[in-house]
């Protein structure tokens, strides 16, 4: 019947007319009511094979509950009746059939006579072979039947031995040392931690002798830990490799093999009454110029200390920039352009400026999380523009690249260099400390270190990756300031520890060599101050010299 489901027939009759299947149009509502009309709806089926309603007799209903309980259908079948065995249940003398057997059951066959003979002749002239026997290959065998005994497995056994548990320490003592016990406020935070990260797995206790030590809970717990760990936990046998720790050491050349740099103390500027946040020196290395919070700045001669000038800020001095030849302080109060028409725009307090290598564009940063951070101006055209439309973090610093027209840009964890020809991110570093505090670009430029406030130096190599070539921890507190040397390959880094470490790092032509980072020496004496210590750091520009400022008001030159 499922070929006549899409059509409105069901056959054809005797005399080729369609039989057409019955209408069929009631909705829900009609099978409700035919449902409660009708008192024989509940024995009315449809037919498959016409679609009409048949009502089932009382002889249907009745078989089809005898099948419901799983009863026959026939109600006079008696499926217990008892079976008669026709055939075994008379013992017979003689047999069914007295046939007489037949005369070929006891003559030789000739067709079998004629078959063997063929067999033999064949067998004779080798063209049939009896088959090769079969070779018995064991059901199981041994693995190691082959195996050569000179061989490592040969001379060593399997059998890999269990670690022995750790021997009980003094801590699991009945009557543990008072040193072993824990406080109120250790038991607090033992409770607190998660398990995993507990140290001890119970809480040592005091008794005063062994009898009144009770059973122990964990002891059931331990034991099925152990069975796990004998169970689930793979064994492996290594062999010992017998290797020299000074072989795991890099070679590194010897500092003397390395000089010129800084070694000394040579001189000692003081005349600051407060801390010294920035210094900054002349191209040509005579003068030396210094800022502090309390918005003085002061010009001394290099060679004597001699004071040149001391113009005062009126705010608070962040930092010393000198695009050739003049210099530039940023201060902690509102900047803005002065026309000659009368014309003003003005922006907020400045942190950072940093001037491009031509000197006709500086940047400058705020001190704000605005998209006004960071601001790059030109002085002959004395106009300013902002190369970011939104912000991406707090802007700590940002620098020029010495040759190309890149943009870098240091937010709390990640340098971003831009590309203001294109004006595209061309590369994002990461710098894999909790906050950026300072940077620095080596003179050629593929080379970057940045200095962070929980002690770390990353020296970055821009061709190789955007992490980390080398992070340095040379420091125990934060840092302050890193600078590169234009000649040398010196770069430096001052912190809050009150020291400047000096470091060799030589960046080669070939660039199948890494950079060579070596440490060599560690410049001591400024006087921590209120946690703080050296402030800023810069290289003379042509002699191996470095001035750094600290919070104890003196700038040290170290030769």
């Amino acid at each position: 019947m499922e070929w006549y489901q899409d059509f409105p027939h069901i056959g054809y009759d005797l005399e080729g007319k369609r039989i057409y299947k019955p209408i069929r149009n009631k909705d829900e509502l009609d099978k409700f009511l035919e449902k409660m009309e009708n008192p024989d709806y509940w024995r009315t089926v449809q037919d498959k094979m016409t679609g009409a309603d048949i009502k089932l007799t009382d002889e249907q209903v009745e078989l089809v509950h005898r099948l419901q309980r799983g009863q026959f259908g026939d109600v006079h079948f008696n499926p217990y009746e008892p079976a008669i065995d026709f055939f075994t249940h008379e013992v017979m003398i003689h047999p069914v059939t007295n046939r007489p057997a037949d005369k070929r059951s006891f003559i030789p066959s000739l067709v079998e006579k004629e078959k063997v003979s063929r067999l033999v002749h064949a067998i004779k002239m080798g063209w049939i072979k009896p088959r090769r026997p079969k070779e018995e290959t064991p059901t199981y065998y041994d693995l190691w039947a082959h195996e050569d005994p000179n061989s490592i497995l040969g001379r060593h056994k399997m059998h890999v031995p269990a670690p022995k548990m750790k021997l009980p320490g003094h801590e699991e003592s009945y009557n543990p040392p008072p040193e072993y016990l824990l406080s109120e406020e250790e038991k607090l935070a033992w409770e607190q931690q998660d398990p995993v990260d507990r140290r001890l797995s119970f809480i040592p206790q005091q008794f005063r002798c062994l009898r009144a030590v009770p059973a122990y809970p964990r002891f059931i717990h331990e034991r099925f830990e152990r069975c796990l760990d004998l169970y689930l936990c793979p064994r492996q046998r290594k062999m010992r490799v017998n290797v020299d720790p000074e072989d795991l050491i890099p070679k590194l050349p010897k500092p003397r093999d390395l000089q010129p740099f800084p070694t000394t103390q040579a001189l000692v500027y003081r005349g600051h009454s407060s801390l010294v946040r920035c210094i900054s020196v002349s191209p040509s290395g005579q003068w030396l110029a210094s800022g502090t919070p309390r918005g003085s700045a002061r010009v001394r001669a290099v060679n004597g200390g001699r004071a040149g000038g001391e113009p005062g800020l009126g705010s608070m001095a962040e930092g010393f920039s000198r695009p050739p030849p003049r210099v530039c302080v940023p201060t902690a109060e509102k900047v803005n352009w002065e026309l000659q028409i009368g014309s003003r725009c003005w922006f907020t307090a400045l942190k950072q400026v940093t001037w491009h290598g031509k000197g006709d564009y500086f940047a400058t940063v705020v001190a704000d999380n605005s998209s006004m951070q960071v601001l790059i101006h030109q002085t002959s055209k004395r106009w300013s523009q902002n190369p970011f439309r939104k912000s991406k973090g707090l802007v700590q610093c940002v620098l020029f690249h010495p040759i190309r027209p890149y943009f870098f840009v240091a937010t709390q964890r990640y340098v971003r260099i831009y590309n203001l020809l294109k004006q595209e991110l061309t590369k994002k570093l990461m710098a894999n400390c909790k906050w950026v505090s300072s940077m620095a670009i080596h003179p050629a430029g593929d080379n970057v270190i940045c200095g962070s406030y929980d002690s770390k130096l990353a020296w970055f190599d821009l061709d190789l990756s955007t992490r980390p070539y080398q992070l340095l921890r040379h420091h125990r507190r934060a840092l302050r300031s890193v600078a590169f040397h234009k000649h040398y390959p010196l770069f430096a880094s001052g912190s809050d520890d009150g020291t400047v470490i000096v470091c060799h790092g030589m960046v080669y032509n070939d660039l199948l060599q890494n950079p060579l980072l070596v440490p060599v020496k560690v410049l001591k004496g400024h006087a921590l101050t209120m946690d703080l210590g050296v402030l800023d750091v810069v290289f003379h520009p042509t002699q191996p010299w470095v001035f750094s400022s600290g919070a104890d008001g003196t700038i040290r030159l170290y030769t």
